[in-house]
């Protein structure tokens, strides 16, 4: 197993990201329709936080009307009330470092920083795709 690989082998670089005063009807909607499940909270370059679909789902849960819905995220929720300040890798964290902090089980995300610069996310559908490529060979 290539244990010392680092985590820009599978990461996603350049993540859809998300800022401060972006409606949180538009972060659900994103998170709805994207294939991810993830988004980072950026200023600049700078990472200051990041919302799960998990999340969302627990501000929305029971809730059907969807313009109603939108609406009232928009209008009693912001985006700093919502994202969590991240746990963070650097490109040098090896793969085998970001599994064992995945592993534990508090969230399935690890956004990648240089400096405190957003470069891409790593998540647990990187792992297993790249579980997957090691069977495979």
């Amino acid at each position: 197993m290539k244990r010392n690989e680092p985590v820009t082998r599978i990461m996603t670089p350049n993540p859809v990201t998300v800022h401060q005063k972006t409606k949180v009807s538009e972060v659900r909607h994103l998170l709805a329709e994207g294939r991810f499940h993830h988004v980072p909270v950026v200023e600049g370059p700078r990472l200051i936080g990041i919302i799960s679909a998990t999340d969302l789902l627990r501000l929305t849960w029971g809730m059907d009307d969807e313009r109603g819905l939108d609406s009232l995220l928009d209008h009693t929720r912001t985006i700093p009330e919502i994202m969590r300040v991240p746990v963070t890798v650097t490109p040098q964290t090896t793969i085998r470092h970001a599994v064992q902090i995945l592993a534990e089980g508090r969230f399935n995300s690890l956004p990648v920083v240089s400096g405190q610069n957003l470069v891409g996310i790593v998540t647990s559908r990187d792992v297993m795709k790249y579980l997957l490529e090691l069977f495979d060979a």
